[in-house]
């Protein structure tokens, strides 16, 4: 019987292809995540806020900065990992490259 409490676990190892793979598909979120960011800081700057309230510009400037400041930590943090992986890639391939060539 199946006991729901075990869980089976597969040990992959990374390929140079899968990690291509992998940072295309994160340089593409990170491309995405830049555009998004552009154009959210754009429509904020061509919107002013049309208060005479101190507080309530202080509270939509702080959320104006939040919304832009997330979505460039996101940027930021995909455009990391597609040059973590195609880093990985790199060195996955030497390290076949330095395997094959010297002997056993």
């Amino acid at each position: 019987m199946n006991n729901p409490d075990k869980t089976e676990t597969t040990n992959t190892t990374p390929t140079p292809l899968r990690c291509l793979t992998g940072s295309l598909i994160s340089g593409g979120l990170a491309i995405a995540l830049y555009s998004l960011t552009s154009a959210i800081a754009q429509t904020f700057a061509t919107k002013p806020i049309h208060s005479d309230n101190p507080a309530v510009i202080n509270i939509a400037s702080a959320v104006r900065t939040l919304v832009v400041g997330i979505t460039a930590l996101g940027t930021g943090i995909f455009g990391l990992v597609a040059l973590g992986l195609i880093g990985l890639a790199i060195q996955i391939l030497i390290q076949q490259a330095t395997k094959k060539g010297s002997p056993s």
